[in-house]
């Protein structure tokens, strides 16, 4: 069993799929391990740092050769792999929705494509899900983009000279990074109030200290679909939530958005006439800019200005924290990989229940009842 861990050619991509410590792990497994030259130099990991666990170092056509498993952050082309085995799994985050003409082309060259993304929210796979570690520290990180592009303080100063009032932040969109972010902002000193479509997510924002900001008046919504995530509302709703959003905008200094739909573009939160009632100087981040964007007016890769507003909409926001991005990424795919390791195979045998999440294409053909 030959696992490969391949260099990330997306522009901008800083993570790598493995690390020293689970290519020790896999080795425990009984399992080869080769890593492509300068895989992990982005991350701050240096080739020596594999080589010293057992890991063999190569070019990308020495590392895919005879591959069974080629570990990847983002989907590789299938011309870079070249060389492995037919049937081989390629185990990334495949972004499948956006990416089909790749996912096609896995399909055609017989490989066995594992979108992680896919992975289902449950118990027992908690500890495999790319999307809540990488959001994680997607939530953290932007409330350090704000603070970096907010010409003021975030928490309340008392000095000779007078007192600073606390910045007050508004986190829209309560999964992993909205809660990582309001916890992130109030313990930069903050004031901090939080909204999601979710009517659970409430007690979550109110135990982190923040105020809660629900639509009261549009009864029997709650928001939350399969798996725990935010589903389309009703215009209704939509109207509500607008309303109560712009008579609460105004007033902030910070604003954060984080709400995504799976395999549909992002709601829009933020309009351009509630950009311009926030006070000059605010600062917008928009954690869903790369899939359509939040807020009105966002750019994917910029930070622009709109009604002397900053709007930040930074790429690959995991990727800005590349050493402790890889290092969850890493442990994700190992707990994901070992779970299902049969020592007598000496390989991986995925379950009905995970195996037909994220499996997208097999024998030849796409799988995934979420891409037919």
């Amino acid at each position: 069993m030959k696992i490969a861990i391949i260099r990330e050619l997306a522009q901008g991509e800083r993570r790598v799929a493995g690390t020293p410590e689970t290519v020790k792990k896999f080795k425990a497994l009984g399992a080869d391990v080769a890593v492509e030259a300068g895989a992990g130099l982005t991350a701050d990991v240096a080739d020596a740092d594999y080589a010293a666990m057992g890991a063999a170092l190569g070019d990308r056509a020495a590392t895919v050769a005879g591959a069974d498993i080629i570990l990847g952050v983002q989907g590789p082309d299938v011309a870079s792999i070249t060389g492995a085995k037919p049937g081989a799994w390629i185990v990334a985050g495949l972004n499948p929705f956006v990416e089909r003409a790749r996912v096609d082309a896995y399909a055609a060259a017989g490989y066995e494509a594992l979108a992680m993304e896919f992975m289902p929210r449950i118990t027992r796979a908690q500890s495999m899900d790319i999307l809540s570690s990488q959001s994680n520290l997607a939530g953290y990180k932007a409330v350090l983009d704000a603070a970096a592009e907010y010409g003021r303080a975030f928490p309340m100063m008392m000095t000779a000279a007078g007192t600073i009032s606390p910045a007050r932040a508004f986190i829209m969109g309560v999964g992993v990074a909205g809660l990582q972010a309001i916890a992130t902002a109030k313990r930069l000193g903050a004031q901090v109030s939080a909204t999601d479509v979710r009517s659970a997510t409430k007690e979550q924002i109110e135990s982190l200290g923040a105020k809660a900001i629900f639509v009261e008046s549009v009864a029997g919504i709650e928001g939350e679909g399969k798996g725990g995530y935010a589903t389309e509302m009703s215009e209704e709703y939509q109207k509500a939530q607008a309303d109560l959003v712009s008579s609460h905008i105004a007033k902030q200094d910070i604003v954060i958005t984080t709400a995504l739909i799976p395999g549909k573009p992002a709601p829009r939160l933020i309009t351009d006439a509630q950009i311009a009632s926030m006070k000059p100087g605010s600062v917008i981040v928009d954690l869903a800019v790369e899939q359509g964007g939040n807020v009105e007016g966002a750019v994917l890769g910029q930070v622009v200005e709109r009604h002397g507003v900053k709007i930040v909409g930074h790429k690959n926001v995991p990727s800005r924290l590349a050493a402790d991005a890889s290092a969850l990424f890493a442990r994700n795919l190992y707990n994901f990989l070992s779970a299902f390791w049969n020592k007598d195979q000496n390989a991986p045998v995925l379950d009905e229940e995970i195996g037909n999440a994220v499996r997208i294409t097999q024998g030849g053909k796409v799988v995934s009842e979420r891409l037919l």
